[in-house]
């Protein structure tokens, strides 16, 4: 998984409003299904997979990918297109019917046009006993799209050096937490935290602390109907934390000079000690360390300090949706590829990520999770438009990294004012634009 996978999660998270200026012909196909096909030999056509993985196109990752499928659908020829700037390209087809068979859902979608654009997998009661995520593209109590892989943030951490620092069991709160981390600076000379400010997009992930901090699957509703930077809010409470971070001089001493590429190599080598991004950063940076001659194990995988009842929790969210183009000629062909690559094709294993199917393993680099009891939720996603057009609304920018770029320019002085009054003025933007979505 690269950066992009990140960028364009929260551009999903955080997209409003609907193509602009998309007509095409969806009023007239709304409502078609894509059957999942009874007979493998029988199912034929060419079809066009579009995909934001440049990287395994390139590779050739995807054509074999694509020769595996063929031993089950021999007559299905797969063809795919990489996108580079995915959101805006797919933006601009789907203004036509040619969008691709086969294609991730763009954030630019508001979900209740689901139907318009894509056909559908099933109903979500029968989908739902068999993958996880079906909520998030559900319109109507059918299902339009499904992610092949599942996600969920917590801290990418050189075992290693917290070991040396005398840290050995994952803190339970924000105060140990910064305790290790103070350790780490005193008794290594390891950096004990990298913001990656320079590179913007991982600030972005501090935003999906929601859930984790409470253990409450209702974090988004919750979100759209109170203060999220209320005392004790999941906001508040990782957004202080990061404030504290900083603060603390427990973090690189100019944030302006970071690099998201170098930091994986810096890990891996103990260089620098802890970042905050989620389960798809895992490989890349086991691979960084594969390639400076070092063990892959020593690269660890925490979660958010904070317990209920004296357990962990962790959010597992979907990665990018797969869906039919309801204007393709081979919707049969289509879905036998979506469930196929969902099922079979290995790749949630081949990116160390969180299966879809509800009765898979977790992978093996998560065993530490399942060892300390840590509890896997979902989030209700059934206040996501409206938390979307709040955030729209108010330009806060929850899944934008401005805010939190000021928020460490704040922590470390090169901005004015008071933690308290930057987190009270954003939840009164918040609160008005609450006032005016829901009038």
């Amino acid at each position: 998984m690269n950066r992009r996978t990140v960028l364009t999660r929260a551009a999903t998270a955080a997209a409003a409003l609907l193509l602009a200026g998309c007509t095409g012909t969806g009023g007239s196909t709304k409502g078609q299904d894509a059957e999942a096909p009874d007979d493998p030999s029988k199912v034929s056509g060419t079809i066009t997979v579009l995909t934001q993985r440049t990287d395994l196109v390139q590779d050739g990752t995807m054509k074999k990918y694509a020769a595996a499928f063929n031993r089950t659908y021999p007559k299905v020829k797969v063809e795919f297109q990489a996108l580079t700037n995915y959101e805006s390209e797919v933006k601009i087809r789907m203004n036509t019917e040619n969008y691709g068979d086969v294609l991730m859902i763009p954030g630019v979608i508001k979900k209740s046009d689901y139907p318009r654009f894509f056909a559908s997998l099933g109903t979500r009661a029968e989908r739902s006993k068999k993958y996880r995520f079906t909520d998030f593209t559900t319109v109507d109590g059918k299902v339009y799209g499904q992610s092949p892989i599942g996600v969920m943030p917590g801290f990418v951490y050189n075992k290693k050096v917290w070991e040396q620092a005398g840290v050995t069991t994952w803190p339970t709160t924000s105060a140990q937490f910064l305790d290790g981390l103070k350790a780490i600076k005193e008794k290594t000379g390891a950096t004990p935290y990298y913001t990656n400010f320079a590179a913007q997009w991982p600030l972005t992930s501090w935003t999906f602390v929601k859930g984790s901090v409470h253990c409450d699957p209702r974090a988004t509703t919750k979100l759209v109907e109170g203060d999220p930077w209320a005392q004790g809010a999941d906001l508040r409470v990782g957004d202080t934390l990061l404030y504290d971070i900083v603060h603390g001089g427990l973090a690189e001493k100019d944030p302006t000079t970071t690099n998201w590429e170098a930091s994986k190599a810096r890990l891996a080598k103990g260089e620098i000690a802890t970042q905050w991004l989620g389960t798809w950063a895992i490989i890349q940076f086991q691979d960084a360390a594969e390639k400076a001659g070092l063990d892959p194990a020593d690269i660890g995988f925490m979660p958010f300090p904070a317990q209920v009842d004296g357990t962990f929790c962790a959010v597992v969210g979907p990665d990018y949706n797969q869906a039919v183009n309801i204007h393709s000629p081979h919707k049969e062909a289509a879905r036998a590829w979506i469930d196929w690559f969902t099922d079979n094709s290995g790749y949630d294993k081949d990116n160390l990520a969180i299966s879809p199917l509800k009765d898979a393993p977790l992978p093996e680099v998560l065993k530490p999770y399942e060892e300390a009891g840590v509890k896997l939720i979902e989030l209700d996603d059934s206040a996501g438009a409206e938390e979307k057009l709040i955030d729209d609304q108010s330009e806060v920018g929850i899944y934008k990294p401005d805010y939190r770029q000021d928020l460490v320019d704040l922590a470390r002085g090169a901005r004015k004012g008071s933690l308290d009054g930057f987190l009270g003025d954003l939840g009164r933007k918040w609160a008005a634009a609450q006032k005016t979505v829901g009038s």
